[in-house]
């Protein structure tokens, strides 16, 4: 087995685990209105749970107010049930028409306990790609074991590992610096 491969497929499952972390902070309410903030939100449409924005289009109209505009209006009181279900903590405004969705802006300490759940899903971040460290390295060590590759081989792949580990939690760092900023902007 050559080295690269582990290389490529660590950095490829690392790669992974920050597009779950990025896909979990858009979940995250800021003072900014976000069509991803209804994507977790389903409604009962003919008797299976669908996402609103397979029923309705989603746009935002001012930067704290979604627009929804389901494509058949007498879907309209399903998708506000399914708003009041969730747990948005929004107040869903139909015109008969569309619903309209008036974020407020957030206090300091909801902005303190958000950039606090954001630090934790970046630890969480943190976490998985040291484990995927791990998990490589623990293939590294039964391969050196096997006879398979070289002690010399083993330290260079485990310094390689590291050095990408580190440029990982490096990125991780830098998204939380921006939803820090995102959050506390308003």
């Amino acid at each position: 087995m050559t080295l690269n491969p582990l290389i490529n497929q660590a950095k490829e499952k690392m790669e992974k685990s920050i597009a779950s972390i990025r896909t979990e902070l858009t979940h995250i309410r800021t003072g900014r209105a976000s069509p991803s903030l209804l994507d977790e939100i389903r409604m009962d449409y003919y008797g299976t749970p669908t996402p609103i924005s397979q029923v309705a289009s989603i746009n935002v109209s001012e930067a704290r107010t979604l627009i929804v505009k389901p494509w058949d209006r007498t879907l309209l009181s399903m998708i506000e049930k399914a708003i009041l279900a969730s747990n948005l903590g929004i107040t869903p405004i139909n015109d008969g028409t569309v619903i309209r969705l008036n974020f407020p802006s957030p206090t300091t300490e909801q902005r303190k306990n958000l950039v606090k759940k954001s630090k934790e899903i970046i630890e969480n971040g943190k976490i998985a790609v040291r484990n995927i460290r791990r998990e490589i390295m623990k293939v590294v060590k039964e391969e050196k074991e096997g006879g398979k590759i070289t002690e010399d081989d083993e330290k260079s792949l485990e310094e390689e590992l590291q050095k990408i580990t580190d440029e990982y939690v490096k990125k991780l760092d830098g998204i939380f610096a921006e939803k820090e900023k995102e959050i506390m902007e308003f």
